[in-house]
């Protein structure tokens, strides 16, 4: 006999596979030419302005999947504040 009301509602939610997460990535694009030509207009030589321009279009289209997200950062949170029980817990054995 199938369950009705709430139960059923929870139940569903329970056995019901999650859907896999899908993260937008937008690229960005980064204009190596004008920030070189802006740099030289400064006063930066060509090499200088080729290789600060170069650096830049790394810094800004860098690979984001190698950065920490959210929920990296609650994850180490936890485990930190877990390690921190643990150790409050175990003092006394100490006393």
């Amino acid at each position: 006999m199938a369950a009705s009301g709430a139960g059923a509602a929870a139940e569903r939610r329970l056995t019901r596979p999650r859907r896999p997460r899908i993260v937008a990535v937008m690229e960005t694009a980064f204009d190596t030419l004008a920030a070189s030509k802006a740099l030289r207009e400064a006063g930066f030589d060509r090499r200088q302005a080729e290789a600060a321009a170069g650096a830049m279009r790394e810094a800004v289209t860098a690979d984001r999947a190698a950065l920490a997200t959210k929920a990296d950062l609650y994850r180490a949170l936890l485990i930190q504040g877990a390690a921190i029980i643990g150790v409050i817990a175990a003092l006394p054995a100490f006393a």
